[in-house]
């Protein structure tokens, strides 16, 4: 046996079903801009899922932004401490290493050509200038093979040094874009 509901209760049993379907739909909305790149914030997320802006700022819903809010700020962080990104520090590193290659192959190279000379200065008190000739071309040869891995090596360092600064160009940017959010969010809260 029912017993008949009233009007007022039915309506009220009508809100609080509207209430939590539309507190679900803001919830679903959040954990969508949360795997994109806008940022997260109360009017954006009021805007995407439809409702006003009060309702963004009841309880649970608040705490629920928040967190995606805290989520998207730790997520370049995450994606460097896995692996996802390659920190300005690292590029740093890598090109300190590069060039530290570079000089110690300098070097070798000009430990290689003095050798060179003095052997070159001794096989020629030796052989015939047939074989001297064909001894040059070879050493011709392996100087070319040395300068062209210089060249190599150069550009490379040159192409990490492009991405260091281009980097430090993304890090700069992303700061500012932090501190104008950050900024917003204060002017929106104080409003």
């Amino acid at each position: 046996m029912t017993t008949a509901r009233t009007p007022a209760e039915v309506l009220a049993q009508a809100r609080r079903r509207d209430s939590q379907r539309k507190r679900a739909h803001v919830k679903a909305v959040v954990d969508q801009m949360k795997l994109g790149d806008a940022p997260i914030t109360f009017a954006a997320v009021a805007k995407a899922a439809g409702v006003s802006t009060w309702l963004v700022y009841a309880d649970r819903i608040r705490d629920y932004i928040q967190a995606a809010q805290a989520f998207q700020a730790s997520a370049p962080a995450r994606e460097t401490a896995i692996g996802a990104r390659t920190s300005a520090a690292s590029l740093r590193t890598d090109l300190e290493l590069a060039r530290q290659n570079n000089r110690a192959l300098r070097a070798e190279i000009a430990r290689l050509k003095h050798a060179l000379r003095n052997n070159l200065g001794r096989q020629l008190d030796q052989e015939s200038t047939h074989h001297l000739r064909a001894r040059i071309d070879e050493l011709t040869a392996a100087n070319e093979q040395i300068q062209n891995e210089n060249r190599t090596l150069t550009a490379e360092r040159e192409a990490l040094q492009a991405a260091l600064d281009a980097t430090e160009e993304e890090l700069a940017a992303a700061r500012t874009s932090l501190r104008r959010m950050i900024r917003e969010q204060t002017n929106q809260l104080t409003r």
